[in-house]
């Protein structure tokens, strides 16, 4: 019955997450996302946003330099903690990795076609770091349980 509730929490943690995600890449007024630009704007460069970020990290302030470069990777930690939850298939860093990116770079071409936002090779780095560092975050918190409850949730009658 536990890893039952587990399941159906997981799923509601995980929809709404994906509701949230696609709240801020889209719609959010915060982030400028309510108008659409006419030009495309991209980066394909690697790395050449976020060391523009570091280097005028004075200039631009330190929450644009967090909410940018720490936003983007706490932005997909949740995804890599539970989807290996929702699926024991997605258990592997390999595969967390590949799932990231691949979530990642469908934003970032929706953010190019539909010119809401910058499509971002950066992002997609930071977003794929994320996705990484929430699924670390998931073994060693599966590590811990098994070592306090095993490998199964034990049903007390």
């Amino acid at each position: 019955m536990k890893e039952r509730t587990v399941k159906i929490i997981s799923w509601i943690l995980f929809w709404g997450y994906i509701c949230v995600l696609v709240y801020f890449m889209f719609f959010a007024e915060i982030w400028g996302r309510t108008s659409i630009c006419e030009e495309y704007s991209y980066n394909l460069i690697p790395f050449k946003e976020i060391i523009r970020f570091i280097k005028y990290r004075k200039q631009l302030g330190t929450v644009a330099v967090l909410t940018n470069i720490g936003g983007n990777i706490v932005g997909f930690m949740p995804f890599g903690f539970i989807l290996p939850i929702l699926s024991p298939k997605t258990r592997g860093i390999f595969r967390i990795l590949i799932l990231t990116f691949d979530l990642s770079l469908c934003i970032e071409m929706i953010q190019l076609v539909s010119k809401v936002g910058c499509c971002d090779v950066d992002d997609m780095i930071l977003n794929t770091l994320g996705g990484v560092l929430g699924y670390i975050a998931f073994y060693i918190f599966n590590a811990v349980r098994r070592s306090f409850f095993g490998k199964r949730f034990k049903v007390r009658r």
